[in-house]
């Protein structure tokens, strides 16, 4: 199924029990409040249909995995009720991905930004290949990663997140990801990363549905108050995006 969304899409397919969910922006893969909508319903549906036994998230293109939030669509944003209902779409997806009974796995093919080292955060196991450099921009634009914050500082500590948060600016290479827990393989080409992830989404797709649904409860125990957490996370974004700082920061960094 293809979900088209402002020139961009969420394309899902399931074969031998692997439901692939592919998103795709011309703006670097960045994130509208349309695609984040239909990754959080596609990931529900294949986390609750019993065809799928695991699921591989990835992007389209060979450079950029996620450029995070979409610039025009912050750049629209009036009232604290549009930020809030914004930044919310982050929160839907980390929270399907959290619930989501089913194993996924992250393809994660080039660099990553903001939002979208939540999405990497926010899989169960992240296949990478070496020029996959990260970042979180969001100091930088007058916010800060509120939203994801959760997602990431579970999944590399309270040091490497603040790390990364405070230095917004500064990209972080793929090795210094991995070191961190946020990346479980490293390849030095997509070919490679491929081979891993089909070897894995096999292997996982004849495993135990039963066992590893409880194994997923088990690794995202302590999160049940995600729901309210990253709700009331995307009131401060909501809130901090109206600010004059930015404002004047989100069109200077505004993507042509």
């Amino acid at each position: 199924m293809k979900q088209e969304t402002q020139k961009g899409h969420v394309h899902t397919e399931t074969h031998k029990g692997i439901t692939t969910i592919e998103f795709s922006h011309p703006k670097g893969n960045s994130l509208p409040k349309k695609t984040l909508e239909e990754l959080a319903k596609e990931i529900h549906f294949a986390g609750n249909h019993s065809e799928t036994k695991v699921i591989i998230l990835k992007s389209a293109g060979e450079k950029v995995f996620c450029s995070g939030a979409s610039f025009d669509e912050l750049s629209a944003i009036h009232t604290e009720a549009e930020g809030q209902t914004f930044f919310n779409g982050f929160a839907d997806v980390i929270n399907a991905m959290r619930k989501c009974p089913k194993f996924i796995i992250g393809r994660i093919q080039g660099k990553c930004v903001g939002g979208g080292v939540g999405l990497i955060s926010a899989v169960d196991y992240a296949i990478a290949t070496t020029n996959a450099d990260i970042k979180l921009s969001e100091l930088a634009i007058g916010i800060g990663p509120f939203v994801i914050g959760p997602a990431v500082e579970r999944k590399i500590g309270v040091a490497a997140f603040s790390a990364l948060a405070i230095d917004a600016t500064m990209w972080r290479n793929s090795d210094w990801a991995k070191r961190k827990g946020l990346f479980a393989e490293l390849h030095e080409n997509i070919e490679n990363m491929d081979e891993s992830i089909s070897r894995l989404a096999n292997t996982l797709a004849h495993s135990s549905p039963s066992a590893m649904a409880e194994m997923k409860k088990i690794f995202w125990r302590g999160t049940e108050h995600w729901d309210e957490l990253l709700k009331q996370r995307a009131e401060i974004s909501g809130r901090l995006v109206l600010s004059e700082f930015a404002k004047k920061a989100i069109e200077k960094n505004k993507p042509q």
